[in-house]
């Protein structure tokens, strides 16, 4: 099993969640999160005045998939959430080494 987490721009969550469905996968978290990369935030102009906005906002979804499910999940967010431009985040997967489903007990892949 391994978990994938990727960070996108808010607007392309309904792309993504639907490229992810399509493929089977049938659960996800999303939080609300901010930061920054090479983006180094921006400024704004608010009442006239200038500010600077260091933490862009941003979603994380966290995925947790069998490991021949990994390389379709990565493709479709890669592809659904790339807008071209700087800031369109990134995708990490790292191991699990065990899963519990809390209400039957089930492990394994069988808990996802």
């Amino acid at each position: 099993m391994k978990k994938v987490e990727c960070i996108i721009k808010p607007f392309k969550l309904d792309d993504v969640k639907a490229a992810i469905c399509d493929l089977g996968i049938n659960g996800m978290t999303v939080s609300e999160v901010r930061g920054f990369g090479r983006q180094k935030g921006h400024t704004e102009l608010y009442r006239g005045a200038e500010y600077q906005i260091d933490f862009i906002p941003k979603l994380k979804i966290e995925l947790v998939v069998s490991s021949d499910q990994v390389e379709a999940v990565v493709s479709a967010v890669q592809r659904e959430g790339n807008t071209g431009r700087i800031g369109d985040g990134k995708i990490f997967v790292s191991a699990i080494e065990q899963s519990i489903r809390i209400r039957t007990g089930e492990t394994g892949d069988d808990s996802l």
